[in-house]
């Protein structure tokens, strides 16, 4: 794919120029050791060419930049605000560039000091590492060129938009709020509050960048000037940029892969339906019971309650935060998963990191020095819905150690195959840590380690027979969390936080190297939901790879699959038509292990030449050859869905379609708009 290249009217070989006929630098052309051309223009902005095309540029006329602020952060239990005073900025001037040992090295100075970059490549990706000599400034910003074609897919687990260009957000692991609109910072977070922020972003046009850093990253793309995307990390004097090649999007999360790596396959019972059941030990057999009489296909039942409920409000039913059976609800805990052992069924439970300090694990991990702690060296201690609360400072063996024996009785004493893996977003910024890291530092590394702690003890006791599910998550997550599932979405149609946020949320994970990914049918937060919401849910999760269900805060009212006998037969439809796509997931996923490539697949991984899909966040591609275009909005009937060039069979009708362009298409509950290239799929539509 050709990307058009800069033009330079001075290209010259491995020089370095001061001053050179006139008080500005001249251009240079430098070559690296792998091939890599980088040009630098005579005001400092550079490029990246690979094979004629280029895959990184800064801005003309514009300058790397350094601020200095008097910082401020508000915390309130997973929220965080932050606010600068008092701020002043500095540019660094281009003075010059050379060629040494194979990698560019180009000089700018200033009232800041000195920066440097070196450049250098390993043939399918470019490491740009800024350096400020002297003390680290309050932030080092980038400015990127932003041309007409220029877009911005990916950063994570966002919720509204795939293309980014035009926004202005923060990285930074949080709470995503209840509601996103920005109206109370505590408590609804805005539109691009994440629990699993990346910072990270690819161009359709086939390359990427990795900002590689743990500290907060701030963009601003091409928002405030057209022609520039601002990207700001603070507290760095040494910045490393990684640059992917390409050439094409699917290439690019391959480099992505390759460089911060990717997680374990689950079990292969893992990609069949899934259950939420509370109640305790007879309330997940009746439930076991009742899916085999209506003939419901579900591999696993998972208990979030298994550690015991707490009511919130009179409707909204929660759980306890600790790490210990409730025995009360679940006597016989051990023998309600043997039994469903014995039916070929699988049980999946619950953990979090909180360590509320009402409860029984705070005393022992207070006096053994295993909490993070404040400044005075007593535990750090926050509010939560749940009371006030510390967390396991995971950075120390002994505390991570500790964890391990309550999640080794999770798999050995009770059976478990696996469990949600909540929160990890909520390390306040200015804890004291036993390795003496700032906090600021560890918070985004927090999910990674907190993943990597869950992860890395079911591999010891189950190989790769396991399933666990977490939310949180930042750069290093695509190695060390398995499946992830987007959050606490409400029971509702909005498009804040609602239905119509899932798409866009899974397509920017599987473009952040994150392949195996699943949500709530139908939400969690809010509701009660209603059954059309419900139905219309289910059509999406059959063409997930992780088929879930969760009662939700407002279980006694929200809306189930037996809640009426349409109801029942609506999913158990679409729960078979999932477990007929079971072998096709079971490949996608040895794929995603090798290159990353995600199950469901923004549509530009595989029409890369298709201009038109860059901005589709409301269809996606479930492999490479089924089209999904699920309904996500209240009362509709129809949509416009977007068909590529070639032949397109609907799914449940058989009707075949003329791609390149949009159609308009009929979709009454139980007839998605879902389409096969090339062939109809007979297969899927007789099932019932």
């Amino acid at each position: 794919m050709l990307r058009d290249a800069l033009a330079w009217v001075v290209s010259l070989t491995a020089v370095f120029c001061l001053g050179c006929g006139g008080d500005s630098p001249s251009a240079s052309e430098l070559t690296l050791a792998d091939g890599t051309v980088v040009q630098v223009a005579g005001d400092g902005s550079l490029a990246v060419v690979v094979d004629g095309s280029t895959v990184f540029a800064t801005a003309p006329g514009a300058r790397f930049t350094a601020r200095e602020f008097e910082p401020r952060v508000d915390f309130a239990g997973g929220f965080f605000r932050f606010r600068r005073s008092n701020v002043t900025e500095a540019t660094f001037r281009y003075e010059g560039a050379e060629l040494l040992e194979g990698a560019a090295v180009l000089t700018y100075g200033g009232d800041a000091g000195v920066l440097r970059v070196h450049v250098s490549g390993n043939g399918e990706s470019t490491d740009v590492r800024l350096e400020v000599e002297g003390d680290a400034p309050g932030s080092l910003a980038v400015p990127l060129r932003c041309d007409e074609e220029a877009s911005f897919l990916g950063f994570g687990g966002q919720y509204e938009l795939t293309d980014q260009r035009g926004e202005i957000f923060d990285l930074w692991v949080r709470e995503q709020g209840i509601g996103r609109t920005g109206a109370v910072w505590n408590v609804t977070g805005d539109r691009h509050h994440t629990y699993f922020p990346v910072p990270y972003f690819m161009d359709a046009r086939g390359f990427g960048l990795v900002v590689n850093t743990d500290e907060r990253v701030l963009v601003d793309l091409c928002a405030t000037d057209a022609e520039v995307a601002w990207v700001e990390v603070e507290n760095v004097g040494d910045l490393s940029l990684q640059v992917l090649h390409g050439p094409e999007p699917r290439d690019v999360v391959r480099q992505l892969g390759d460089l911060h790596g990717r997680p374990q396959v689950p079990a292969d019972w893992a990609w069949g339906p899934w259950l939420g059941i509370q109640g305790g030990d007879a309330a997940v057999i009746a439930e076991a019971d009742a899916l085999d009489a209506a003939e419901v296909p579900y591999t696993a039942l998972w208990a979030q309650d298994w550690v015991g409920r707490q009511d919130i409000t009179a409707g909204l039913v929660d759980i306890v935060y600790h790490w210990v059976a409730d025995e009360t609800l679940y006597p016989d805990l051990r023998g309600t998963i043997d039994e469903l052992h014995s039916r070929d069924k699988h049980f999946l439970g619950y953990i979090n990191p909180f360590v509320i300090r009402e409860r029984e694990h705070y005393d022992p991990m207070a006096a053994m020095g295993l909490l993070i702690q404040d400044d005075t060296g007593a535990p750090y201690v926050f509010g939560t819905f749940k009371g006030e609360s510390s967390l396991p400072d995971l950075t120390n063996d002994a505390t991570r150690d500790f964890v391990r024996t309550f999640m080794t009785a999770m798999v050995d004493d009770y059976g478990m195959d696996g469990w949600m893996a909540d929160f990890a977003e909520t390390l306040p910024h200015d804890a004291v840590l036993s390795n003496g890291e700032p906090s600021r530092m560890e918070h985004n590394r927090y999910p990674v380690r907190w993943q990597e702690l869950n992860n890395g003890l079911m591999r010891e006791e189950r190989g790769d027979d396991y399933a666990i599910f977490s939310r949180s998550g930042w750069l290093g997550s695509q190695a060390t969390a398995q499946i992830v599932w987007i959050g606490d979405q409400e029971a509702d149609w909005e498009h804040t936080d609602g239905l119509p946020t899932v798409i866009p949320a899974l397509l920017n994970l599987g473009l952040s190297g994150v392949p195996f990914v699943t949500h709530d049918i139908a939400g969690y937060s809010g509701g009660p939901s209603t059954k059309e919401l419900f139905l219309r849910w289910t059509e999406l999760g059959a063409f997930t790879p992780v088929m879930r269900t969760h009662e939700g805060l407002a279980a006694r009212t929200n809306w189930s699959w037996d809640a009426d006998a349409e109801t029942t037969a609506h999913f158990r439809r679409f729960a078979r038509i999932h477990q007929a796509l079971v072998p096709e997931i079971a490949t996608l996923a040895d794929e995603a292990a090798t290159r990353s490539m995600p199950i469901l697949r923004h549509m530009v991984l595989e029409f890369p030449d298709d201009r038109a899909v860059v901005g589709i966040d409301d269809q996606f591609m479930f492999g490479p050859d089924l089209l999904v275009a699920p309904v996500v909005e209240e009362g509709a009937t129809s949509r416009e869905v977007y068909l590529p060039a070639g032949d397109w069979f609907h799914v449940f009708t058989g009707e075949r379609f003329e791609g390149g362009g949009e159609v308009a298409v009929d979709a009454p509950i139980g007839t998605p708009p879902v389409f096969h290239r090339g062939s109809d799929r007979t297969d899927l539509r007789a099932i019932d």
